[in-house]
């Protein structure tokens, strides 16, 4: 029998990375998984379909090769607007300048731009902002007739061909997903996708549109609604209800509204998602510096932290590890970040929970480690009894000084359910489902396990414990919490059982 590894180190926190020119190949896959990435996001904004089709191939077939499930997200670009091409390429503007919004395709003036969004100039009024190169150059509406819109220039710089154009507070007729979005949909559907994100969400409806596309394609794709614009905020609750989890998307968040409002509405959106038992990404910017830079800036790393703090499931690289420079080396760094913020968070939490138990019980007692609120509401399809079971066992394992947490669930949702309240124990997630363990890697503090299904309890717990001694998480007389029905494989969870090692 081969000795037991050395105990791993425990990160809850999930990392999503976005593949790119400087990540794609199979040899960097496998480095980033190693260093520690649970999700791929494939920008369906950037590369064509054969592309994406190579990079899910080589990440399957690196999954596979590590024995590890990871999941992959699918990335709709949305109604994104661009600029048009212009003449040479870029061109400067200074505050006070006027530039004219026209109709067509391309321009050969000085001064006049054209947009990708045909009703641009219809759906602009006198006042409106205009923000491009997100947010960098910023514009107001000063006029506007049947042919085109003149801005003044509040806040100048460098404008180049088909940079991104943001419209905060304008009402727009654009559908949520384009004609290209809708191809993505489908390819992502039918290759097995495991999340597919839609972009610029403004209400519940679009959410829904989607979802539908998706099963009726078959796909068990479980879909991500991006808050990035006023309208979502505004409609927060009723996306977060309908979506199947959330990322707080904060480049255009940051356009669209308030740049100093970010950091409340990212709270506001995370613990809406805590009420909704939905998990929930935190988006852009995290690690910016460390394109180039070997190490991040420490607004950087506490931004990362603050994350985790707020009730982050997952933190997400963008051009970080898509295009920079040291794309392992980031996934590491956010790692290292992740593990030392949990190891305070859980120590305050523990120290908050044992104070609450002491002063409900008034007297000695042991601390117990639920330490989320309840949900308000259970994600869609978990039963009430097995959200009962799911906080039962978590105190109970916390009062036993448990060493493992196990959730046998075919679709996931119990794990979803131990995941939101944060419980200190390490959990893994059983399932015989690819699917669902490969969407329980976005799952904060869940380890995905394929375990073939049973009905007897015993065999399952024999294969745990094999597991959890040879990947060196438990010794003999470690105690295990398993969550399971009576019947595993069958979706009931009406049973927790502690075993000794």
């Amino acid at each position: 029998m081969p000795a037991p590894r050395p105990a791993p180190e425990i990160v809850r926190t999930k990392v999503v990375a976005t593949l790119g020119p400087a990540s794609r190949s199979e040899e960097a896959i496998r480095g980033l998984v190693e260093a520690g990435v649970d999700v791929f996001r494939l920008n369906m904004a950037h590369g064509s379909i054969p592309e994406h089709q190579e990079s899910l191939d080589r990440i399957r077939r690196v999954s596979e090769a590590l024995a590890r499930p990871i999941g992959v997200l699918a990335d709709l670009a949305g109604p994104k607007i661009r600029l048009g091409e212009l003449p040479g390429g870029s061109i400067d503007v200074a505050e006070g300048d006027r530039i004219r919004f026209v109709r067509g395709a391309e321009t050969r003036e000085p001064g006049e731009f054209t947009a990708t969004y045909e009703p641009l100039i219809d759906e602009l009024g006198v006042g409106d902002s205009v923000m491009i190169a997100d947010g960098t150059i910023s514009l107001v509406v000063e006029e506007r007739n049947a042919t085109h819109a003149l801005c003044r220039v509040i806040q100048g710089g460098t404008i180049r061909s088909r940079q991104g154009v943001n419209l905060p507070g304008v009402k727009l007729s654009v559908p949520a997903m384009s004609a290209a979005d809708w191809q993505h949909a489908e390819w992502a559907a039918s290759v097995g996708v495991d999340f597919v994100s839609l972009s610029f969400v403004r209400s519940a409806v679009e959410v829904k549109l989607l979802k539908e596309l998706l099963r009726t394609r078959g796909s068990l794709a479980r879909v991500v609604a991006k808050i990035e614009k006023r309208e979502a905020v505004e409609n927060l609750e009723s996306i977060v209800d309908a979506a199947d989890a959330v990322m707080v998307a904060r480049g255009d968040l940051g356009v669209e509204t308030d740049v100093a409002s970010v950091p409340m509405v990212q709270k506001q959106i995370i613990r809406a998602c805590q009420r909704y038992q939905k998990p929930v990404i935190v988006a852009t910017q995290m690690l910016d510096s460390m394109q180039h830079a070997r190490r991040p800036t420490r607004a950087e790393a506490t931004d990362v932290a603050n994350a985790i703090l707020d009730g982050a499931d997952a933190c997400m690289l963008s051009g970080e590890t898509a295009i920079g420079e040291h794309p392992r080396l980031v996934v590491e760094m956010m790692r290292r970040i992740a593990r030392e913020t949990e190891k305070q968070y859980l120590a305050d939490r523990w120290r908050y929970m044992e104070g609450r138990f002491l002063a409900e019980k008034g007297s000695a007692g042991v601390p117990v480690q639920e330490f989320l609120p309840a949900p308000e509401f259970l994600v869609e399809g978990l039963h009430p009894i097995t959200q009962a079971v799911v906080d039962g066992a978590s105190r109970i394992a916390g009062e036993l000084d448990a060493k493992l947490f196990a959730v046998a669930s075919r679709s996931g949702l119990t794990a979803i359910a131990r995941s939101k309240r944060r419980g200190a124990v390490p959990t893994v997630g059983l399932s015989d489902n690819p699917a669902s363990l490969r969407q329980m890697a976005l799952y904060w503090g869940v380890t995905p396990l394929p375990m073939e299904a049973t009905h007897d309890i015993g065999v399952l717990l024999d294969r745990i414990t094999a597991w959890g001694i040879r990947e060196g998480r438990l010794q003999r007389g470690d105690r295990i919490l398993l969550v399971a029905g009576s019947g595993f494989g069958t979706g009931g969870h009406n049973m927790a059982l502690v075993h000794e090692v």
